[in-house]
């Protein structure tokens, strides 16, 4: 039986090789066909290699498994973003993008070769134990992730709600591992929250960008119409990205009609722009926008397109520094590739991978802060250097991981759009400082 399967596997990969071959020939002519030969002669190795480990390898094995680990070595060697997903996986993909699936809230990358913490994701398992953007992972359940694709990592702290997941941090600044035993929940995002500050500010935080992001950013920049705001700060601090589309439909509301909001080049050199298309914006009100480590993707995609419009000024810390564009494509046994095709660029022509998008304004954070283990009742926090509290204890009390959110950077609304502590932010401060001061100096008059 295996032996059939084996053999059926074979001849795919011959159908391939061939298909492959005559597609080289058709496109660029017969001078390719040395290409043609090349890869037919790299595929049957392959096949002899698969044969080689089903006849000797001292345990069984199972085709399948063989081919996706090849597939999945093969799009290691491209970069951190390209990806095999099982069905399973691209199912969950499609899910997560509407804004709801399960897991502990963590968005995560790769970066300086480490699996690096994007962002938690507000009012989630992680947030609440105080992971923050820029930690390390090392360990998920005590297994290393040197060796784990970005896609195998979210895989392994998936699961279903109330299953546990440790977690091992390394954090800049702190000398030993923290150890993080996480409950699984069933994360829900709500990607805009806002609030009107002073009577006079409209506050806006992107939590995430989804498919329905820009309709639900209109509905608040509606409301501060109505309300006759005098300055507007959004907020993307700690924002992952999304989906490409939604930052287009979220920068255009800012910029006005037929302005160049961002463009991307693939390998073939073509390149493939978009275009403001809304009538309805705000652009006439001073506008701040706050972004840090955390500030990834379609984050930075907003953020450059309104600074290089000058509709913006951007405060806070260097965004993350993803400028590369995955586009998914579906397979026939219902999985799924993530390959990146493109690499974006501002209206300008600035590429943001690896360089984040810099701040108009600098304002790094306070030192952060965390409660010591098991002091509930602690009024002062211990050094974020402090040693990692035991796997299964709580890293802080609930009033402290809102406290450390919001000296991170993370200002929680609650649930209804609820109050906003703007005392311990301080580049919410900068922001509304600036805003006030716009206000000031556009009142001056010359004497007469």
């Amino acid at each position: 039986m295996e032996q059939r399967r084996s053999r059926r596997w074979l001849y795919l990969l011959l159908m391939v090789t061939v298909a492959l071959g005559v597609g080289i020939v058709l496109e660029k002519g017969l001078e390719r066909t040395g290409h043609a030969s090349e890869t037919y002669e790299e595929l049957r190795t392959f096949s002899e290699v698969l044969t080689q480990v089903q006849k000797h390898y001292v345990d069984d094995t199972k085709v399948k498994d063989l081919v996706q680990g090849a597939i999945r070595g093969m799009l290691s060697t491209l970069d951190p973003h390209s990806a095999y997903m099982t069905p399973e996986m691209y199912k969950e993909m499609q899910v997560e993008t509407k804004g709801e699936f399960g897991g502990v809230g963590i968005q995560i990358g790769v970066k300086e070769n480490r699996l690096a913490v994007i962002s938690p994701i507000e009012g989630t398992p992680a947030h609440r134990a105080g992971i923050k953007a820029g930690d390390f992972i090392t360990k998920v359940n005590d297994e290393p992730t040197k060796d784990l694709t970005l896609m195998d990592a979210v895989q392994k702290m998936r699961g279903p709600k109330g299953t546990k997941v440790n977690l091992t941090i390394q954090r800049d600044g702190t000398a030993d591992p923290l150890a993080f035993s996480l409950v699984r929940d069933t994360i829900k995002i709500e990607s805009v929250k806002f609030k009107v500050l002073d009577n006079t500010i409209g506050y806006v935080r992107l939590t995430q960008f989804q498919e329905a992001t820009g309709r639900d950013l209109g509905r608040a920049l509606k409301q501060f119409k109505e309300q006759k705001v005098q300055g507007t700060i959004l907020d993307l601090r700690n924002n992952p990205g999304g989906l490409l589309t939604a930052a287009v439909d979220v920068s255009e509301q800012f910029v006005g009609n037929g302005k160049l909001i961002v463009y991307t080049k693939g390998r073939e050199g073509k390149k493939d722009e978009w275009f403001s298309k809304t009538k309805e914006t705000l652009e006439d009100s001073p506008m701040i926008i706050l972004v840090n480590e955390g500030s990834a993707s379609a984050s930075e995609i907003v953020a450059g397109a309104l600074q290089d419009w000058g509709r913006a000024v951007i405060v806070g810390t260097t965004s993350f520094g993803k400028g590369s564009v995955q586009t998914i494509l579906p397979l026939g046994d219902g999985s799924g590739l993530r390959l990146t095709t493109a690499k974006y660029y501002t209206p300008k022509g600035r590429s943001i991978q690896s360089t984040g998008i810099t701040p108009d304004i600098v304002v790094k954070l306070q030192a952060q802060t965390v409660a010591k283990v098991g002091d509930k009742d602690a009024k002062e926090a211990e050094p974020k250097s402090a040693k990692a509290p035991a796997a299964g204890k709580e890293q802080t009390s609930p009033k402290a991981a809102d406290e450390s959110a919001h000296k991170n950077g993370a200002v929680s609304l609650g649930d209804a759009g609820g109050d906003i502590s703007v005392e311990d932010d301080v580049q919410l401060q900068k922001a509304v400082e600036l805003l006030k001061t716009w206000k000031i100096f556009k009142e001056l008059r010359p004497a007469a």
